[in-house]
């Protein structure tokens, strides 16, 4: 039997994913969170085969959770769901460690296959995707000015482009003020921008924010 843990916020869709994987006798739904914090302690006290992440939930971001999962648990495979086209975030998401990524209107049709496929060690990524990594990999290709962030610069600039302040986004991660600033600051230097306008207008224009 494959184990399997699900972590999104919507609760319809986590009721959607169980019908999905409800239909093969040699899979169950063992455990449910709707937040990244919950499935971390979940992962630390119970055994699964596969983790199904939704990417974007309050808290912590999808990235951390990949990151601390695969600290506790090195070799729990992670599939990351998103509403995001792949070439958005898959290349981040994989290379912090998750196997396989599934948009979500993808997921009824691929979804089996994909716990299959990462459960028997494998990754589950496509063709496209997988040009991307390789390129990624060989330093071949045209940087976006967004893909020279690092992670937690990623999070803060996608946060700041939905329009939060830089209290509000300290709150969120439990950082402070000064040190959100100086995020913002690094992160307009790195992308040759003078302003929040000018990052929202980039986010938007790159599908980055939140359907």
């Amino acid at each position: 039997m494959i184990r399997i843990v699900i972590a999104d916020d919507h609760e319809i869709v986590r009721a959607g994913l169980k019908q999905i994987i409800s239909d093969d006798e040699d899979m169950e739904v063992l455990g449910e969170s709707n937040n990244g914090e919950n499935l971390i302690e979940l992962v630390k006290k119970n055994d699964y085969d596969v983790v199904l992440l939704d990417l974007k939930m309050q808290g912590i971001s999808g990235i951390d959770v990949i990151k601390h999962i695969k600290i506790i648990k090195p070799d729990l495979p992670i599939i990351v769901l998103s509403m995001h086209a792949e070439d958005q975030y898959a290349v981040r998401t994989i290379k912090a460690g998750a196997s396989g990524y599934l948009t979500k209107e993808t997921a009824a049709e691929n979804l089996v296959t994909a716990v299959r496929r990462v459960v028997g060690g494998g990754k589950y990524i496509s063709p496209t995707l997988a040009e991307t990594l390789a390129d990624s990999i060989a330093g071949g290709g045209a940087d976006l000015p967004h893909e020279k962030l690092a992670d937690r610069e990623f999070q803060v600039m996608c946060m700041i482009a939905s329009g939060k302040t830089v209290t509000e986004i300290g709150a969120e991660l439990f950082l402070s003020v000064k040190t959100i600033s100086t995020y913002r600051q690094r992160i307009l230097e790195k992308m040759n921008m003078k302003n929040n306008s000018e990052l929202t207008h980039y986010a938007i224009k790159n599908n980055l924010l939140d359907m």
